[in-house]
């Protein structure tokens, strides 16, 4: 058995944590842009791109977890910690696929403009207000969710290579770190 993951599997998880990190920080920082500006349009724009990105590396993420087996921690860990371990994966997943589909799905039914990559999206005929501010206060009520649950993560798997001095860390590092 591999003591790491796939090549596919830890650019996907390194790509992933890059894009969530930008979209958390286009958020938080586009209060520092004048309302209207070309600051705040690349900002917002920025976001939404990136947390299309995440959706998209999320799904491939899931799809290659069903073709590659996860390489097998040494020395091996309480059952308690593994179990600990897939409840917060099943947390980040799902955070990080709900997110998206309720930042974008509530832009579509908005009906205003809006834009990935600088691209012009599709928008509702009929606008769906309630709907769209509905999904919008969901998205933002569950945003900060993420920074515990990817600080939970990172905790772990520091703690899991600097205190327990197992292989939890090194086995989702790139080539020459791990």
């Amino acid at each position: 058995m591999r003591e790491k993951y796939a090549a596919s599997q830890i650019a996907l998880h390194w790509m992933t944590f890059l894009l969530v990190a930008l979209a958390y920080a286009t958020i938080e920082l586009r209060g520092f842009a004048q309302r209207g500006s070309w600051q705040g349009y690349a900002m917002i724009v920025t976001h939404f791109s990136a947390g299309f990105c995440v959706l998209l590396l999320m799904v491939a993420r899931l799809f290659l977890r069903t073709r590659h087996p996860s390489p097998a921690i040494t020395p091996p860990i309480a059952r308690w910690q593994t179990g600990l371990a897939h409840l917060v994966h099943t947390l980040i997943y799902a955070l990080f696929i709900t997110l998206p589909v309720l930042g974008l799905t509530s832009r579509y039914l908005r009906g205003r403009d809006w834009w990935l990559f600088g691209i012009p999206m599709p928008v509702a005929s009929e606008p769906n207000f309630d709907l769209s501010d509905t999904l919008i206060d969901w998205h933002e009520t569950l945003a900060p969710m993420g920074y515990w649950l990817v600080g939970v993560h990172a905790a772990a798997a520091l703690f899991h290579h600097y205190f327990l001095k197992d292989s939890t860390l090194k086995r989702m590092m790139p080539g020459k770190f791990g």
